[in-house]
């Protein structure tokens, strides 16, 4: 199991690739991992619940393969989703689940997670907690999380409203463990400046959509390709949690993004995909997405997009040198003058 400095150190790009509702699957995993980066789904993806084990086992074959053909590559460890929540009957069977297949890296969401700390750190994985407040983040660390996903403005599915600068500083003063970084990070300028803002790792999920191995359906990915952040719809209507969606796909439910009724969290209940709605699911109908779609311009294989992140992380630091570099010499030369 890696330590938090042998998961950085694994990576070809400080990035994992966050978990989505019936999005991520072994296939898109598998790509994310073998392209350099964690991968990741929602242990509820996985149906029936009995699912999970074969999920788990195809990703673990494909990734000890995938190292043994490539020692000399970085092959990442990959991350299962734990909807931490009482409406969420699949809890324990899932952990078990995990805990058999000594899962690397545990996403626990939407409740305090101490009783997924205990039974991940019994075999040595690593914990990370959705947050939105400095309130959830202190909870979490209070039950010893490895990590904290800071879910900021912007991001895609239940998102918080917090802006990044505000709520990494003051969750940075209080942790000095793993901290992710999530909220329309779709390009490798943008990874690049979450870890200048003191972030270790950043989360990237819509940006994944739109891609051949995503479950998603074609339109879905369409809709990415061609919408832009003015397209983003934050409301709870469609679990109780508040959340962005695409707005044409709530269009094509029959609804309008701009008169949409409120819900509160009594309308949660996963177990069922939740929704407010009668003829349309939240996540199969109306579509999740971030305010970072603007930097999607096709659909390609989830390894292109690693590549292209790559290509433009690297290209962002250069730039950032240069830029330094450059700040100094004129520094240098206002002091001789």
């Amino acid at each position: 199991m890696p330590t938090i400095q042998e998961l950085k150190s694994s990576l070809r790009l400080p990035v994992v690739g966050a978990p989505m509702f019936i999005v991520s699957t072994p296939e898109l995993v598998i790509a994310q991992c073998t392209a350099g980066i964690v991968g990741a789904f929602p242990s509820l993806n996985a149906r029936p619940a009995e699912a999970l084990d074969e999920w788990l086992t195809r990703i673990d074959t494909a990734l000890a393969e995938a190292r043994a053909a490539r020692p000399d590559e970085p092959i990442a460890p990959y991350a299962v989703n734990l909807i931490v929540h009482h409406t969420n009957d699949r809890l324990e069977h899932d952990l078990e689940a995990c805990v058999r297949h000594r899962v690397p890296v545990v996403i626990t969401s939407l409740r305090e997670p101490s009783v997924v700390v205990d039974a991940v750190h019994g075999y040595g994985g690593l914990v990370l907690h959705d947050v939105t407040t400095l309130r959830h983040a202190r909870k979490a660390i209070a039950a010893g999380v490895d990590g904290l996903i800071l879910v900021c403005a912007g991001a895609g599915g239940h998102a918080g409203m917090l802006s990044p600068f505000a709520l990494l500083q003051e969750v940075r003063a209080e942790f000095d463990g793993l901290l992710l970084l999530a909220g329309a990070i779709a390009h490798g300028e943008a990874v690049l400046a979450a870890e200048v803002m003191g972030a270790d790792l950043a989360y990237v999920g819509t940006r994944f959509i739109a891609t051949a191995e995503a479950n998603a359906p074609d339109t879905y990915k369409r809709m990415l390709v061609e919408g832009a952040a003015e397209d983003i719809v934050y409301t709870s209507t469609f679990t109780g949690v508040p959340g962005n969606y695409l707005a044409p796909s709530i269009r094509a439910a029959g609804l309008d993004p701009d008169r949409l009724p409120g819900a509160d969290k009594s309308a949660m209940n996963f177990a069922d995909a939740g929704s407010a709605l009668k003829d349309s699911k939240a996540w199969r109908d109306i579509w999740g997405a971030g305010q970072g779609l603007g930097a999607i311009r096709d659909v390609t294989p989830a390894g292109d997009v690693v590549a292209t992140l790559d290509a433009e992380y690297r290209a962002a630091r250069g730039a950032w040198r240069d830029r330094l570099a450059g700040d100094t010499v004129e520094t240098a030369r206002t002091r001789r003058a």
